[in-house]
């Protein structure tokens, strides 16, 4: 999908629909989190790498806009990319896609924090000249 360098698959589960067989609107906010976990795998050590480092994130905000409804054994594709960075804060952005059709898309925000006392931090200097490389490539 265009701008969006880092991608997963996800076939929708049983449990992620309600009675009527629809994926009920808070599932869309875990495949954004698997979404988010998948990117920071690319970093070095991953998430595990950052929080060893002292660098924890937090979730600050959440949106999701829904298009089209998604059922049970839906094949889709989450795609995922850091929007933007300002000091101690970035923004992911989603989309959720279903044989080329983007079902739903939306944004959390993040900040950066001590993995010990998880007051605010400034981004590292490293940790976004390595997302800059993965938002280039």
């Amino acid at each position: 999908m265009e701008g969006f360098r880092v991608s997963t698959p996800l076939t929708v589960r049983f449990s992620e629909t309600d009675a009527q067989g629809i994926v009920h609107n808070a599932v869309y906010l875990v495949w954004f989190e698997i979404a988010r976990i998948e990117y920071i795998a690319r970093l070095p050590g991953g998430y595990k790498g950052m929080v060893d480092r002292g660098i924890d994130v937090t979730t600050v905000e959440a949106h999701a806009r829904y298009r089209a409804a998604c059922r049970f054994d839906d094949d889709l594709v989450l795609h995922v990319r850091v929007g933007e960075v300002r000091g101690p804060r970035f923004r992911f952005d989603y989309a959720v896609e279903r044989s080329g059709e983007v079902v739903a898309e939306g944004w959390t925000v993040h900040a950066c924090v001590d993995a010990t006392t998880l007051r605010p931090m400034r981004m590292p200097d490293d940790l976004r000249a390595t997302i800059d490389a993965i938002e280039r490539s």
